[in-house]
C-alpha cells in the first residue's frame, strides 16, 4: 500500500480530483460540503492499474487551516502538488511546497487540475519551475479536469510511476503511528487514525501513548475499510484501542513501540531556511500530526536550541518544520541533531555547543555519539534512534574507548592519593571513588579495576595491602602473647596497651593480619585452622564446654569461634546444641 498527500491553494480542486480518482468522498464533515471546501483530513483510496493499492490524504488548501494540512502531510512519503490551470500559482501553493520542502518530501507529481477551463501550459510551467527549487526538483506533470475525465488514465499511469520509485518501507523500525484523528465507535470503542510510515502493526500489539507514557493494548485494526489482523508500513490504519477513553487522546498524539523512543521537550536542530538569528523568540514546531509551541534559542548560524511546550516522541534525524502562524510563514525545515543536548549553563556554552552540531548531519552515529557522551546507556541510545550495538563495559553501559582508558588512569590516581591521606585504610570504599570520578554506577567504578588495583569487599587497593611501620611492631608484640595461648583473646584495653586501638585492628582485619571473630575479639588468622585439628582430636560429638576446655580459651572466644566454623561448614551443630567435626565419622 502507498499514500500520498494533496497540497495546494484553496479551491483547486483537490477534493474533486481525489473523488474523481477514488469513488469516494473525501470530506467527512457536511460543513466542507457545504462550504465547497476541504477544511479538515479527508481520506480515500483506490488501486491503481499496476495493482498497487493508494491511499489519498486530503488536505485543507484555505491559509487557516494549513495546521490541519500539515498534520496530514507530516507522515506521508509522497505528494500531489495541485495547481488549477485558470488561476495559476497562488498563495497557499507557496505556502503548502515550503512544507513540503522543509520535510524534505522528495517524490511527487505536478497534477494541473481545471484543464477544460483554461491552456494548462502556462501554469505547468510556472508550476514546475517552483518546483524544481526545492526537494521535489523535476516531477512529471499531468493536466486533467475532473469534470470531463480528460487527462484522468494518464495521471493514473503517472500515479503508478511515482509509487514504483518509492523507497521500500522499514517494516522492522519500531512503530511511530501519529494521529490524526480519534473518534469513538459504538460496540467497539476508542478508534485513532494515522499513517503508518514504519513498522507493522498486529491485534494485541501492546504499545504506549506518547503523551502519558500509559499502555494501550491494539483491540482491532482497518486498513483500506477492512479489518486485518496486521498492518505493514506504509498504510493509512484504523486502530481500535483498549483500555483508554477518547478524552485522553487526539491528533499530534502518537501509538509508540514500549521503550523505544526519547519523549524530550529539549532539542538541538539544524535550521534549512531563515538564518537562526532573525527567528522569532517563539514559534510552532510541526512534526508528524503534531504542532507543538516552542521557544528558540540560536546557537550557531543554523542550529538552534528549541524548548517544546510538550515532550514529542523524537529520534535523531527526524524532520519537522518551524512557522510562524502570526504571519502564515514557514521559516524552515529542522533536522533533528541531538534529542537529549546537555545543558547550557556556562558563559558562551552556545558558542561551543554550535562548533559541536556543526559536524552532525542527524545521521545515526554510535562512535560519534559515544565521543560526545562518554557514558551512556545502550537503551538510551536506543531510545534517542542511535543503534547501541556496541559491547558494554559493564551491564548496559557503554563507553568511549579514549574515555574509559583515561578514567583507568584516573582511578590508580586516585586509589594511591587515597592510600597517603588514610596510611590505615589504604584501600579506598567504591562508593567514595565513584564520586570523585564523577561515574553514575558503581559497577562502572569495579568494571575499570585492573592490575595493579585489586577489589576486596567493596574497597579498591593497590597491591596487597600494606601495614604502618607501628601497626606491624604492634602485632609483632600480640604474636608474642598468642604463642603459648593461641585461643585466648587479649582484651580491648590491653590491644590498646599493645598499640593496637580500634582503627589500628580494623586496618590489621582488612590486611588479613587479624582475625575478627566479634566486637573486640580477634586472633591470628591462622586460628580457625588450628581450633579444627584440636576439636577433630575430641569424642564426637563434643559439648561447648568441652570444645573451650580443648582449646583452653573462655567462653567469650569459644561461642563465636564455633560460630565462625559452622558458617565455614567445617563443624556441624546439631539439635542438642552439640557438634562435630564434618568428615570426622
Amino acid at each position: 500500500m502507498h499514500v500520498l498527500a494533496t497540497a495546494g491553494h484553496v479551491d483547486h480542486g483537490k477534493s474533486t480530483l481525489v473523488r474523481a480518482l477514488t469513488g469516494m468522498e473525501p470530506d467527512r464533515w457536511a460543513e466542507e460540503r457545504r462550504r465547497g471546501m476541504t477544511i479538515d483530513l479527508g481520506f480515500a483510496w483506490t488501486t491503481l492499474p499496476g495493482g498497487d493499492p493508494v491511499a489519498f490524504v486530503d488536505v485543507p488548501g484555505h491559509e487557516r487551516f494549513v495546521p490541519n494540512m500539515l498534520a496530514g502531510v507530516g507522515p506521508v512519503p509522497a505528494a500531489l502538488v495541485v495547481v488549477a490551470a485558470d488561476e495559476g500559482w497562488m498563495p497557499q501553493s507557496a505556502e503548502h511546497l515550503a512544507a513540503l520542502h522543509a520535510l524534505g518530501v522528495s517524490h511527487g507529481l505536478l497534477v494541473v487540475t481545471r484543464a477544460d477551463l483554461a491552456d494548462p501550459g502556462p501554469a505547468t510551467a510556472q508550476a514546475r519551475a517552483r518546483l524544481a527549487a526545492t526537494s521535489l526538483g523535476a516531477v512529471e506533470a499531468v493536466a486533467v479536469s475532473a469534470v470531463t475525465g480528460v487527462g484522468l488514465p494518464q495521471l493514473r499511469a503517472a500515479l503508478d510511476r511515482l509509487v514504483a520509485r518509492l523507497p521500500a518501507p522499514d517494516t522492522a523500525r519500531p512503530v511511530r503511528l501519529w494521529i490524526d484523528r480519534a473518534f469513538t465507535i459504538r460496540g467497539s470503542g476508542t478508534v485513532v487514525t494515522g499513517t503508518l510510515g514504519g513498522g507493522e502493526l498486529r491485534v494485541g500489539d501492546r504499545l504506549t501513548l506518547a503523551t502519558t507514557g500509559e499502555p494501550v493494548r491494539v483491540r482491532g485494526l482497518h486498513r483500506l475499510g477492512t479489518p486485518a489482523q496486521r498492518v505493514a508500513a506504509v498504510a493509512r490504519v484504523a486502530v481500535n484501542l483498549r483500555g483508554v477513553p477518547r478524552e485522553r487522546l487526539g491528533r499530534g498524539d502518537a501509538l509508540l513501540t514500549p521503550d523505544r523512543f526519547h519523549r524530550t521537550d529539549l532539542v538541538d536542530v539544524r535550521l534549512a531556511g531563515d538564518p537562526a538569528g532573525d527567528l522569532p523568540a517563539t514559534l510552532t514546531l510541526h512534526v508528524g500530526s503534531a504542532a507543538v509551541p516552542v521557544r528558540v534559542r540560536p546557537l550557531g548560524g543554523d542550529t538552534v536550541r528549541l524548548r517544546l511546550d510538550r515532550p514529542l516522541p523524537l529520534l535523531t534525524g527526524d524532520r519537522a518544520l518551524l512557522r510562524d502562524p502570526g504571519r502564515h510563514h514557514v521559516c524552515g525545515g529542522v533536522t533533528v541533531l541531538d534529542v537529549a543536548p546537555p545543558p547550557l549553563s556556562r558563559r558562551g556554552a552556545a558558542a561551543v555547543r554550535a562548533a559541536v552540531l556543526a559536524d552532525l548531519d542527524g545521521r545515526p552515529d554510535l562512535a560519534g555519539e559515544l565521543r560526545r557522551r562518554r557514558l551512556v546507556r545502550a537503551a538510551e541510545l536506543t531510545r534517542m534512534g542511535v543503534p547501541g550495538d556496541a559491547t558494554p563495559v559493564v551491564g548496559d553501559w557503554l563507553a568511549d574507548p579514549g574515555h574509559w582508558r583515561w578514567l583507568g588512569v584516573r582511578l590508580v590516581e586516585e586509589v594511591t592519593a587515597w592510600a597517603a591521606a588514610h596510611p590505615l585504610e589504604p584501600d579506598a570504599p567504591t562508593e567514595a571513588l565513584r564520586q570523585r570520578l564523577g561515574l553514575p554506577d558503581r559497577a562502572l567504578v569495579e568494571a575499570l579495576v585492573r592490575p595493579p588495583l585489586t577489589l576486596r569487599a567493596g574497597r579498591i587497593g593497590v597491591g596487597v595491602p600494606g601495614l604502618p611501620e607501628p601497626v606491624a611492631r604492634a602485632l609483632d608484640r600480640v604474636r608474642g602473647e598468642f604463642a603459648a595461648h593461641p585461643f585466648r583473646a587479649p582484651e580491648a584495653d590491653r590491644l590498646t596497651a599493645l598499640g593496637l586501638g580500634p582503627r589500628e585492628v580494623g586496618a590489621a582485619v582488612r590486611a588479613g593480619a587479624l582475625l575478627r571473630l566479634a566486637d573486640n575479639v580477634v586472633l591470628l588468622p591462622d586460628a580457625a585452622d588450628a581450633a579444627v585439628r584440636v576439636l577433630a582430636r575430641l569424642p564426637q560429638p563434643f559439648t561447648l564446654s568441652a570444645a573451650r576446655q580443648a582449646l583452653d580459651t573462655t567462653r567469650r572466644v569459644a561461642v563465636p569461634l564455633l560460630e565462625l566454623l559452622d558458617r565455614r561448614g567445617v563443624t556441624r551443630r546439631l539439635p542438642d546444641d552439640a557438634r562435630l567435626v564434618v568428615g570426622s565419622g
